[in-house]
């Protein structure tokens, strides 16, 4: 069957315009996180005819990844994720330049990822000391992306979709990982230079299960919520570029 990126992103050029789906087929997104966040944002970047895409996630899929996370399924567990969703986005546009780098964003690596190079920089991590670090690389002038900056705060322990939205970062409430990141940056004296924008929910549901592992709860369709919601910064800032 031949591929024809007209026809098949036709409904996106209905609304886009030629001028934004060219711009979007060069866009350089890079996303840190592909698990119950970051890989419907890939998702959602992919169909709508981002171009090029990196994506940075040490994890293999695991059983428990099953219920919330697009490369998850009985047949990819012990596949690197980044492995399984960059033959995805490849099935969706065969066209798109896809980077699968099965590798941890640290303080320690963070020089190794090139952000600067990349027009948007999606942070989907959870590693409250890594994400405290790729903030303030992503905010830095010297190291920051070129267009913009997003950030997923906790998505674990919400049920109800219409509680989901965005805010800068500073603004975000009730939020225990924005707390946590705010408090991190104030004890450290060191904070994000420019403001970024974020995707939270202020809500936080208990627990209902016996014991407690010390592992949150997570609903697909809230997990996936704030992946799409990542992707529509991107889509909306570059709608408003021709606008």
């Amino acid at each position: 069957m031949d591929y024809d990126i007209f026809e098949n992103f036709s409904r996106t050029r209905l609304l886009a315009g030629d001028g934004m789906m060219e711009r979007m087929a060069a866009t350089r997104v890079l996303i840190f996180g592909v698990g119950g966040v970051g890989s419907w944002c890939v998702e959602a970047l992919a169909r709508t005819g981002i171009g090029h895409i990196t994506m940075v996630d040490s994890d293999i899929v695991a059983p428990s990844n099953i219920n919330r996370q697009l490369p998850a399924r009985v047949d990819t567990v012990g596949l690197p994720k980044t492995e399984v969703l960059a033959r995805h986005i490849l099935s969706i546009n065969p066209l798109a330049h896809v980077e699968a780098v099965q590798a941890r964003y640290t303080p320690q690596t963070a020089a190794d990822f090139g952000i600067e190079g990349f027009d948007y920089v999606i942070d989907a991590i959870d590693s409250l000391a890594d994400k405290a670090d790729l903030i303030l690389r992503c905010t830095d002038p010297a190291t920051a992306p070129r267009r913009a900056f997003f950030s997923s705060m906790g998505a674990a322990r919400k049920l109800h979709p219409e509680m989901i939205r965005t805010a800068e970062f500073w603004k975000v409430e009730g939020c225990p990982l924005a707390r946590a990141l705010r408090t991190r940056f104030r004890r450290a004296g060191v904070y994000p230079r420019r403001k970024f924008k974020c995707v939270y929910s202020p809500e936080s549901l208990p627990h209902r299960a016996e014991g407690d592992s010390g592992i949150n709860g997570t609903f697909m369709h809230t997990t996936a919520i704030f992946g799409l919601t990542l992707a529509s910064l991107i889509v909306e800032q570059e709608y408003n570029v021709g606008g």
